[in-house]
């Protein structure tokens, strides 16, 4: 039985984390759940919306399930996503972005895979206050990070069929940093001469996504764009509410739904599990359980195909009565 950290998070986390437990045992799969908390509900009683004992749970079980952890806007503590990030060096965001079944959408056959580096640029918190009418932040980009994740978009690209790679800079105005990027990119670029390689602005990036979404294939990005831009294509495909994440390192990987922690509806049995269930069949393929990914995959896009929705994709089904409706299928494919 494998030991997986499941970090069940805050506002409507603890609900989607439920419903996706329940998911994967109707699919048969024996998983001995590590629940750690983290986010603002610990911090009165631990000191630290991500504590200690959250870090060494996923550094014994390698792998983490995770679901939304609020992180205050302009004041409080740090992002619990970005320091998870930093103390794990899951230096690697992975999101794919592909239409589901009967998700209204202005555009079909979307299919994007964005790659994001996870541990510098702006997000490395290097900031302060200059006076008190200025702030500075310093964005750092550093050759090894930049070629690193170079080489992960490309080798994911090779290993899952795909064709092309198109780095996102804004590299005619950060001459130095963003030129960096792009100059480790064009390095790696030429080590893999099977795969077709451009290069593209952020703006022009962004303009063409909701021009002709269709003519990307890997997208590769420095943090702040990437995180952006793959919130866009999210936003092409239906929305926060199905958008998939992993962060993955050389020793861990943590697979998250990418949308905030929604407390305005926490406890309401109205959040949509389908980015946590889509992290999770991730997670599954990750640790070897094709089957049981596959399945469950099916059974949740016969249940879309069934017109059994979530409010926030135009549907009327409560949260427990959608994760009901995939189980429910889940049992027919188990039987045939």
């Amino acid at each position: 039985m494998k030991t997986i950290t499941l970090i069940k998070g805050d506002g409507i986390g603890p609900e989607i984390t439920d419903a996706v437990m329940k998911v994967i045992n109707a699919a048969g799969v024996a998983i001995d759940w590590d629940i750690q908390s983290a986010g603002a509900g610990v911090i009165e009683t631990e000191g630290s919306p991500l504590p200690e004992r959250v870090i060494e749970s996923v550094k014994k079980n390698k792998i983490a399930l995770k679901s939304p952890v609020t992180t205050p806007i302009g004041k409080g503590f740090r992002s619990v996503n970005v320091q998870l990030r930093k103390e794990l060096d899951l230096y690697a965001n992975l999101r794919p972005c592909y239409n589901l079944p009967n998700v209204k959408t202005r555009y079909d056959k979307v299919d994007i895979v964005v790659v994001r580096e996870n541990t510098e640029d702006l997000y490395a918190g290097i900031e302060h206050q200059v006076d008190e009418n200025t702030a500075e932040s310093i964005k750092r980009i550093t050759r090894p990070a930049s070629e690193r994740i170079a080489k992960f978009a490309f080798d994911y690209a090779i290993n899952n069929n795909r064709k092309e790679v198109c780095v996102v800079t804004k590299a005619n105005i950060c001459k130095l940093s963003d030129g960096l990027f792009l100059e480790s990119a064009r390095r790696i670029a030429s080590l893999y001469p099977q795969i077709k390689f451009r290069e593209i602005l952020v703006d022009n990036c962004c303009m063409q996504l909701v021009q002709n979404p269709n003519q990307f294939d890997v997208l590769l990005l420095p943090n702040l764009y990437g995180d952006i831009v793959s919130d866009l294509c999210a936003g092409l495909i239906g929305g926060l509410g199905i958008a998939q994440g992993a962060n993955i390192g050389t020793n861990y990987a943590v697979f998250e739904p990418v949308h905030g922690s929604a407390p305005d509806i926490a406890g309401e049995d109205k959040a949509n599990p389908t980015a946590m269930l889509m992290s999770a069949i991730e997670m599954l393929k990750h640790i070897g359980e094709f089957e049981a990914a596959n399945n469950i995959k099916l059974a949740l896009f016969e249940t879309l195909n069934a017109n059994i929705m979530t409010a926030d994709l135009g549907g009327k089904a409560k949260c427990s009565e959608f994760t009901q409706a995939i189980i429910d299928r889940l049992f027919v494919l188990s039987t045939k």
